[in-house]
């Protein structure tokens, strides 16, 4: 029995509907993933100043009561959650004096990763270097002295001469390595920083920030750990038959504390970062805080105890998620396969007062709806993160595996159903 003719418009619409419907199923234009492609950069490990100050930071001032310090600025820094829990005057410009130091050893930790110099290489001290006033760690002109004695010296002993001399190994000159400093600065987007030295001697043009010392500081932390173990918590070095002692005297009274560094001229006053790893109920946790122009050697010790342990007594870390595991599964369309599981690349945490634990609650928006080709770490959602109903924080949330392109019968199919849908 041969089937009644379709009239002219009806054939035409049915072609028409077959058309769109194998269009929409064709590969997308190889323009579509290069726009996902930042979303995996969003969820990488945070290392960046864009990271340190957070939405929480509002909030969690106005529950909490903040120290008292004599400090000029101040910040507190929960570097497991990625929060500012506390600051004063964080971004006012201070003359950094040997905070300094911290960008000097993260561009040399650098130079020794990417093969420029090696931590055994020989290297005699200039004259300008022997010259350079201070602190010192009193290197012999005459007798070649290790990169990594260099380091030791440079960190525990604040040796300027130590400073000066890593500077012109890694750059060739003071004033490249300077350029270096405020590439550096530059690339981290440091507003509130220029470098004029590598020692923090005073010079003209020469400052930082609570804010962006903190920021350097959880650089080496992050970037070079293995490198942040290895010098920051040694508590004196011997070189040339003279022992000094690391100026962090933290280090000897407190077991959790392992770096990191201090400085003091007359304009800058007595200035130190701190940062300690303590055990808690949630896990490990890391807090790092800076105090900058304080009046006395022992007002920039017993107010860093002090904001260290506000910090610790004040604030319970939450996690939200754990690094590559599954948050929730969530379908895809015109993929070879069906769902994909959503999470994020890295933990995910943040500090509350404590106490308030309890009154977090979350939930997801995704980018619906998700259409394949999709890979792994491509941004698809949100986070959203809430305390007792207020905005608290947002996160990325990324495909955990690659979805590959289904077949052209599937993407066809899935092309109609998103059609009615």
């Amino acid at each position: 029995m041969s089937l009644p003719n379709m009239s002219f418009p009806r054939r035409f619409a049915a072609g028409a509907l077959v058309i769109s419907v194998a269009w929409a199923a064709l590969p997308a234009q190889a323009a579509a993933p290069a726009a996902s492609a930042p979303a995996a950069a969003a969820s990488a490990p945070p290392t960046g100043p864009g990271y340190l100050p957070s939405g929480p930071t509002a909030a969690l001032l106005r529950t909490v009561t903040p120290p008292n310090l004599d400090a000029r600025s101040w910040l507190a820094l929960d570097l497991t959650s990625n929060q500012i829990l506390a600051q004063f005057n964080s971004h006012h410009e201070e003359a950094p004096a040997s905070l300094t130091k911290l960008m000097t050893a993260y561009l040399t930790f650098k130079a020794i990763h990417d093969g420029v110099i090696k931590r055994d290489q020989m290297v005699h001290e200039s004259t300008k270097a022997w010259r350079t006033g201070g602190s010192r760690m009193f290197i012999d002109p005459l007798v070649p002295v290790s990169v990594n004695d260099l380091l030791l010296g440079m960190i525990v002993q604040s040796g300027n001469d130590a400073a000066m001399t890593l500077a012109q190994t890694v750059a060739g000159s003071e004033a490249t390595f300077v350029s270096m400093m405020n590439n550096q600065a530059r690339q981290w987007d440091l507003k509130d920083t220029h470098f004029a030295d590598p020692t923090g001697l005073p010079a003209p043009g020469h400052y930082s920030s609570a804010h962006d010392l903190a920021v350097i500081a959880t650089h080496i932390i992050r970037d070079f750990p293995g490198d942040f173990a290895r010098y920051f918590a040694v508590k004196e070095f011997t070189y040339n038959h003279i022992t000094q002692p690391n100026r962090v005297t933290l280090l000897f009274t407190d077991p959790t504390v392992d770096g990191m560094k201090t400085g003091y001229t007359e304009s800058a006053g007595y200035c130190m970062i701190t940062t300690a790893l303590r055990k808690t109920p949630a896990g490990p946790r890391r807090v790092l805080t800076v105090v900058m122009g304080t009046p006395t050697e022992h007002a920039r010790v017993s107010e860093s105890a002090e904001l260290l342990n506000w910090a610790y007594q004040n604030f319970d870390d939450v996690h939200l998620l754990q690094a590559n595991k599954p948050l929730v599964e969530v379908p895809v369309w015109k993929g070879a396969a069906s769902k994909v599981a959503l999470g994020s690349l890295r933990d995910v945490t943040v500090s509350v007062p404590r106490g308030d634990a309890s009154r977090i609650k979350t939930t997801i928006e995704r980018n619906d709806p998700l259409v394949a080709p999709l890979s792994a770490g491509q941004r698809v959602g949100t986070l959203q993160v809430s305390l007792s109903g207020k905005p608290l924080a947002q996160f990325p949330l990324v495909a955990l595996q690659p979805v590959r392109e289904a077949g052209f019968f599937k993407r066809m199919w899935d092309a109609l159903r998103l059609a009615i849908k």
